[in-house]
């Protein structure tokens, strides 16, 4: 066993893995996760593991990519998919959850592991080098830790890519326009396909600016 804690900076998909897998090893985790003292722009709750984009992991049929390292991490007692599966909801051929009890519950999980201490408030710097450190702070990480990671590693600077899926009431939906349909023609028919013409997509689009325009 390690003599010191490992700390594990972000509490997303990766940084909820990473402290879940490093304390059932047996060694005592700090896990570090500015929300809700600090939220942004793309979150809207202070639990782990929250799902910003899209609420699904992607395919469940091992031939394809996604089912297959999800098959790995359940070999792996991988707590995200084990707590995906958990709240699993009708998505055709993917793994898709209910966002809100999936983050409720990776949190109480987290939180209540013996060997996890939650601290929650802003990482600003790297940690003293004595202890091992897992960065898992994603696309969204504070500018003055991101400096530090830059100066750490020598990379002139660090790209995110990612997007957040609109959000929108199922009973603002139309239910005489959409259909239901599976994903790639595959499991029941779970997903709703709003159909549209070029000037429906337009003014959906412009919409859509209008209302995450900053």
């Amino acid at each position: 066993m390690l003599d010191k804690e490992v700390i594990v900076i972000g509490a997303g998909l990766a940084g909820s893995e990473a402290a879940w897998q490093v304390a059932n090893s047996g060694v005592p985790v700090k896990l570090v996760e500015m929300r809700p003292i600090k939220s942004t722009p793309a979150h809207h709750t202070g639990e782990f593991g929250e799902l910003v984009c899209s609420n699904s992991f992607g395919a469940l049929s091992p031939d394809r990519a996604a089912g297959l390292l999800q098959k790995e991490l359940r070999i792996f007692k991988s707590l995200i998919v084990q707590t995906a599966d958990k709240f699993a909801v009708p998505a055709g051929g993917a793994l898709a959850v209910d966002r809100s009890k999936f983050s409720i519950a990776l949190t109480d999980v987290l939180s209540n592991h013996p060997l996890i201490e939650i601290k929650r408030f802003e990482q600003l710097d790297l940690p003293s080098k004595d202890n091992i450190t897992i960065l898992a702070t994603g696309p969204l990480t504070a500018e003055e830790l991101s400096y530090e990671i830059q100066a750490f590693t020598g990379i002139d600077a660090c790209h995110f890519f990612d997007a957040a899926s609109p959000i929108i009431y199922g009973d603002t939906i139309d239910e005489e326009i959409v259909f239901k349909a599976s994903r790639y023609d595959k499991g029941d028919p779970a997903y709703l396909n709003c159909p549209m013409n070029e000037n429906d997509y337009i003014h959906f689009r412009n919409l859509l600016k209008k209302k995450t325009c900053c």
